[in-house]
């Protein structure tokens, strides 16, 4: 088989397997366009006849969608500002500092990421019960997503932090600058790139945190928008439509988010790889 002919399969491999992946996102996007009696046609349509732009204004007013979205705005900035202050000095020390020991804590420590939150959301209910911070229960969310996603930001920044010269920092230290100067002045800078793609990853998880919100945030006005996509659901649901328009403008920022920074959001998951 010829390259020419190899890579044009290869190209509609990745065409047909994109396509699949994309449906349920068109779906989500066509459905809230529909009317009550195209949701439920048989055979289904894939383009609404009159398209119901309406829903989505009922939809941001009667649910309110611009609190939910400004708490899941404040949980997950939060959330990112917490492990990027405590992270990145973590990752540095763990890089410059390498060892065999170190190498397998970070892989014991990163397995726990394969815990369900489900699973860890009683245990951390109960701790934060005893310290009071469900009298805070945004700042409670937020922490309990720190703690979730420290490791995985570690092993990133780490990686990031591994690609930076350390003959960099003794050229540093050998100008008069310290420790910490050569930190801040050199490395920070080289590393930048791949901190804020990491912070990016990390907002995209908590921005769709549903678990510890729905069990330590019981205010409806402190509820991010993942909660609020929930109340819709009981066990006599018809309003679809009203639904994938909710689902629709809670996605879509980070949808565009992705999309705009995708190529360095690439290059910085492959920096560390080409130590």
């Amino acid at each position: 088989m010829s390259r020419s002919v190899s890579n044009r399969l290869m190209l509609a491999i990745a065409v047909i397997l994109a396509g699949i992946y994309l449906f349920p996102l068109y779906w989500m996007y066509i459905t809230a366009l529909k009317s009550g009696s195209e949701m439920f046609a048989t055979p289904p349509k894939f383009w609404p006849s009159s398209s119901q732009w309406s829903t989505y204004a009922y939809v941001w007013q009667s649910r309110q969608m611009g609190r939910y979205l400004w708490n899941s705005l404040v949980i997950a900035a939060g959330a990112v500002a917490l492990i990027t202050v405590l992270g990145v000095g973590c990752a540095y020390v763990l890089a410059r500092y390498r060892n065999l020991w170190v190498d397998i804590g970070l892989f014991l420590i990163l397995m726990l990421q394969v815990l369900p939150a489900s699973l860890m959301i009683t245990p951390i209910f109960v701790g934060f019960s005893q310290l009071g911070l469900l009298n805070y229960p945004r700042l409670a969310v937020v922490i309990a997503i720190a703690a979730k996603s420290m490791p995985f930001f570690v092993v990133l920044v780490r990686a990031t932090f591994m690609t930076v010269p350390q003959e960099l920092e003794e050229a540093a230290l050998v100008d008069g600058n310290s420790r910490i100067g050569a930190f801040f002045n050199i490395v920070l800078p080289l590393a930048r790139n791949g901190i804020l793609v990491s912070a990016i990853l990390i907002f995209m998880q908590a921005f769709g945190e549903f678990v510890y919100s729905k069990s330590m945030i019981q205010a409806a006005e402190l509820q991010p928008a993942s909660v609020g996509l929930y109340s819709f659901m009981g066990p006599n649901t018809n309003e679809w439509n009203n639904i994938m328009a909710y689902a629709t403008i809670y996605v879509t920022p980070i949808l565009a988010v992705f999309v705009l920074l995708q190529r360095r959001i690439v290059s910085g998951l492959t920096s560390g790889a080409l130590k």
